[in-house]
């Protein structure tokens, strides 16, 4: 369930366990604020959490946590990679205030935009700038530090570090170098606008943010049209509009999409509806806010076979783009239900000796 700050207004929670296990009871009490009733441990009788909107309420809570987190020991050294929310503040884990609080050090993609959370909750750890400008420059620091056996949070701007954020690469050189990388799970954007989309969840494909170049958006665009599973992008505001009017060609102003935009926050929206209404009725105006655009997969099992002019003309695009032909060959291939050999053969004898002369020079 997610508990809104209401100004004014104490929210309260009671939720009763059936598990008949061992409990070990706490005790907190504060006036006003936050409570625990009977216990917080991870298999409770009873647990009734009330929430009153002062500001005192977050970091009490906060010295709860870290007071309950001490009995279960110290945290192992390595690097932690914490989910953090996407817009509602209140959607964190214990675990991973339990992570931020005892950390060494935080490393943040913007700092500033970062400490918002952290004064929220009291957080005073150290707070180091990591982000896709100086990736590289910092990771052997990073590195440094970790082999010294320091306790390192990575989190990015909102989300999971490493889905569309910098993460991945620091977290590939801590495999590589035997140190341990802990996965604090938390929200993501897109399976937060794809569980409620109303399209198809047993197979999805994230696409996250589409090429800056348009014959590889165009590229990527074309391999999604032809899945049959709903296809997941990332889409700035700015450029829905751009989107739209290169996807609806592709897909077909006929397909169903979702527009999900400011997931958890006051002004949170889904759109839902075709392509080709979608850039009729953002075609007029720029909606505000971070974009999830969700597309349902192709639900044609068998694909029209395309004239030979068709393929012909796909083909001379992807080639003058800059592709090779048995690049191009490839990618047209992809979408359409013929033989690649076929298509490789057409390549041959309409390409074929621009080609070799390309290749000769």
């Amino acid at each position: 369930m997610l508990l809104r700050r209401l100004p004014s207004t104490a929210v309260s929670v009671t939720t009763t366990a059936l598990s008949r296990r061992r409990t070990s009871p706490y005790f907190f009490s504060t006036q006003p604020g936050l409570k625990f009733l009977n216990s917080l441990s991870f298999y409770p009788k009873l647990f009734l959490l009330s929430f009153s909107s002062t500001s005192q309420s977050s970091s009490e809570f906060t010295d709860f946590i870290t007071e309950q987190a001490s009995k279960r020991g110290p945290l192992k050294p390595g690097l932690y990679l914490v989910g953090t929310p996407i817009g509602n503040l209140e959607d964190i884990t214990l675990r991973a205030l339990r992570v931020l609080k005892s950390a060494d050090v935080i490393l943040s993609e913007d700092t500033r935009h970062f400490g918002k959370l952290l004064h929220y909750y009291s957080i005073k750890t150290p707070l180091l700038s990591y982000h896709k400008f100086n990736e590289s420059q910092r990771e052997q620091t990073v590195l440094k530090r970790l082999k010294r056996g320091e306790i390192i949070a990575l989190i990015s701007d909102a989300g999971m570090p490493g889905i569309s954020d910098p993460g991945t690469e620091l977290a590939k050189l801590c495999v590589d170098e035997n140190i341990l990388v802990i996965p604090i799970p938390g929200p993501s954007a897109f399976l937060t606008a794809l569980s409620a989309s109303g399209l198809s969840t047993d197979e999805f494909t994230f696409v996250g943010f589409l090429p800056r170049h348009a014959g590889s958006r165009k590229e990527r665009l074309m391999a999604s049209a032809s899945e049959t599973t709903t296809q997941i992008f990332y889409v700035p505001p700015h450029k829905l509009c751009q989107f739209l009017e290169e996807s609806s060609p592709i897909f077909g102003d006929s397909r169903r999409c979702v527009i999900a935009r400011e997931l958890t926050k006051i002004h949170e929206e889904f759109w839902r509806g075709t392509l080709g209404k979608a850039k009729e009725v953002f075609s007029t105006h720029q909606p505000k806010g971070e974009i999830t655009l969700l597309i349902e997969g192709n639900a044609n099992c068998t694909v029209e076979t395309p004239s030979e002019c068709q393929l012909e003309n796909e083909l001379r695009e992807l080639i003058s783009s800059g592709h090779s032909l048995s690049s191009a060959v490839k990618l047209v291939a992809q979408g359409t239900s013929m033989k690649k050999k076929m298509i490789y053969s057409l390549a041959l004898r309409k390409f074929g000796k621009k080609s070799e002369a390309e290749d000769s020079n």
